[in-house]
């Protein structure tokens, strides 16, 4: 059985060599979180850094590859480069002067290009460029004026081809943009009034300025859609109407008047004004409502409405129309056009290059592909390692962020937890509470994650401990069973050789003089001290020791806890282990009786603590 003696020893030894692994604990530690978050902050960087390069790139190229493929787009119906460079001049004109993407000009000449068979490259050109300039001065979108354009040459098919598909194009741009503007409404209106409306006016002989001086007086009380189905409700009964009215609305070729003509002669058999009856009547003369609203709607002002046809007529160019355009646009407008257009012509002739570099790219992941189908296990391993990285750099990401929420928790608890230790502290001293308030100050602790650690450690120390301590009474319990037995006997067959040479090396030792024990002889030859002193003192020092403990080492101790918990009652202990030093002074021995080898070796021992 190990004697007091040795167990403090014992302890004292396991103090320092536990203080010592938690300083290289916390060391590891520290160092760990700390290359992880450097690690980190360099891949993060390193991503940032290829992110933003690829993204700068990109930008400085995107104009240009936008308008590449709208090029492409426009060239997938057939069109030459040299219709498309014509295409793109006159696109690029149009964004610098009025502001816009080039591209989105680029895209509206598609439209126009599926919708009019037959265009030169030159007549494309117009077409595009008179839709873009017809939608900013209208208020509306290239797309939609595209489709207008395209609707309108479908209507006036015979008349923009007898005079011209540039020079028609031009006038309709222009007198659409006068009628938008004198009827207060706007280009998708007049575009979705047509629509509803289709060839039926022209196939009966009226002009493009008469049908958009209708349309535009009906908008003023509806939808441009919904002028177009009256017109066309109107334009379907008129034939029926004259012989039901007893009234003429055609010439001596058969053709139908005018829209002024026919509402004079309902003027003259009705007056200017409708009652219910005569409603009626021109209702089941045109045969619906819609056919009858237009009538009084626009009998209210002919006059007006005739004199809107001759001023629409008027315009034959597109002059009104590029300086509706220009009021429209300011200069920073016309700036984000520029800009548009200079990254659009500067981009082009970066991307031969870089799109060599990105095809060699493309091929080595073809090749990837083809890999990966001829060795799918392959692939799947190295997926599997993919998986693993990115798996143990987020076991680490996690890692790095809880110690440093525990530290920052640590530094936001130091204050207040000196505070509720002084506070606990008082309390216990005045009412007693020692214990409760203990355990209340440390549980604030128990969810630290570093307190485990340390637990865990000084777990480690007392198991130790106790198997020292309670080595003889476990060895004799382990012997008395029949597997134990057989298990020690093994064991000892083991370690037989290694004790015969042992003991070979003891036995070599005497003979040569080279024994370790001092006998009490060489004591008192070296200290001058009489033998039988020295033999008195060891019996004296064994019998002290086996009676029963050493008062000092058995003195009542005051539970208390420190300011800072378990944990730091902990730390404190263990880091005064490393410093506290028991000094013993000078040991005068007189005794009468030689000391035995035994009590020589205690003594020895005692001395060496």
């Amino acid at each position: 059985m190990a004697t007091k003696l040795e167990r403090l020893e014992f302890a004292i030894g396991m103090k320092d060599q536990a203080s010592g692994k938690l300083g290289q604990l916390r060391s590891s530690l520290d160092k760990l979180t700390g290359s992880a978050s450097r690690q980190f902050g360099q891949a993060r960087d390193g991503v940032l850094g290829a992110v933003a390069t690829g993204y700068s790139i990109h930008q400085m190229v995107a104009p240009a590859i936008d308008l590449n493929r709208a090029l492409g787009e426009v060239s997938s119906l057939g069109r030459s480069d040299t219709g498309l460079a014509v295409l793109q001049a006159e696109a690029q004109k149009f964004a610098m002067a009025y502001g816009g993407s080039a591209a989105e000009v680029i895209r509206a000449g598609y439209d126009i290009q599926s919708a009019i068979d037959g265009l030169t490259d030159r007549e494309l050109a117009r077409f595009t460029a008179a839709s873009g300039v017809l939608a900013k001065a209208s208020k509306a979108d290239v797309a939609t004026m595209t489709s207008y354009m395209g609707t309108m040459y479908g209507i006036f098919k015979n008349t923009a081809d007898g005079m011209g598909k540039s020079r028609w194009v031009e006038e309709i741009a222009g007198q659409t943009a006068y009628a938008v503007g004198l009827f207060k409404s706007s280009g998708a209106e007049m575009s979705a009034a047509f629509t509803a409306l289709g060839a039926n006016a022209t196939a009966a002989g009226r002009s493009a300025a008469e049908q958009m001086a209708i349309l535009g007086t009906l908008q003023a009380t509806m939808s441009g859609s919904e002028s177009g189905t009256k017109y066309k409700a109107f334009l379907a009964g008129v034939g029926t109407a004259q012989k039901e009215l007893g009234l003429t609305f055609t010439d001596t070729r058969g053709n139908m008047l005018g829209m002024v003509d026919i509402l004079d002669r309902i003027r003259g058999k009705f007056g200017d004004t409708l009652s219910v009856a005569e409603s009626d009547q021109l209702k089941k003369a045109f045969g619906s409502d819609e056919a009858v609203s237009l009538i009084k709607q626009l009998m209210m002002d002919t006059d007006g409405l005739k004199a809107n046809m001759a001023n629409i007529a008027n315009i034959k160019g597109m002059d009104n129309v590029t300086s509706m355009a220009a009021r429209m646009t300011d200069i920073w407008g016309r700036l984000g056009g520029t800009v548009n257009v200079l990254a659009g012509s500067f981009g082009q002739k970066l991307l031969p290059p870089l799109e060599e570099i990105v095809g060699k790219v493309v091929d080595v992941l073809q090749n990837l592909v083809r890999w990966i189908d001829l060795a799918p296990n392959l692939a799947r391993w190295v997926g599997y390692g993919a998986i693993a990285v990115m798996s143990l750099a987020t076991v680490m990401g996690i890692f790095t962020a809880v110690v440093a929420v525990n530290r920052i928790a640590l530094m936001a608890l130091g204050g207040p937890l000196k505070l509720v230790a002084f506070t606990f502290g008082l309390l216990t001293k005045l009412t007693g509470l020692q214990t409760a308030a203990t355990w209340l100050f440390n549980a604030a602790l128990w969810a630290n994650p570093t307190t485990w650690v340390v637990l865990g450690i000084v777990a480690l120390i007392a198991a130790v401990g106790a198997l020292v301590y309670w080595w003889d009474d476990l060895k004799a319990a382990f012997l008395d069973t029949t597997w134990g037995q057989a298990l020690m006997k093994t064991i000892d067959a083991v370690m037989a050789p290694f004790r015969a040479l042992g003991e070979t090396w003891d036995w070599l030792q005497q003979k040569l003089g080279l024994a370790a024990t001092p006998t009490t002889a060489a004591i008192s030859a070296a200290t001058g001290a009489p033998q039988a002193a020295i033999e008195s003192t060891a019996t004296a020092l064994t019998s002290a020791s086996a009676t029963g403990p050493l008062s000092s080492l058995e003195a009542a101790r005051t539970p208390a806890i420190p300011a800072g918990g378990l944990l730091q009652a902990t730390t404190n202990q263990i880091n005064k282990g490393r410093t506290r030093q028991t000094t013993i002074g000078s040991v005068t021995i007189n005794a009468d009786q030689p000391m035995t080898p035994g009590q020589l070796d205690e003594w020895a021992a005692l001395q060496a603590g």
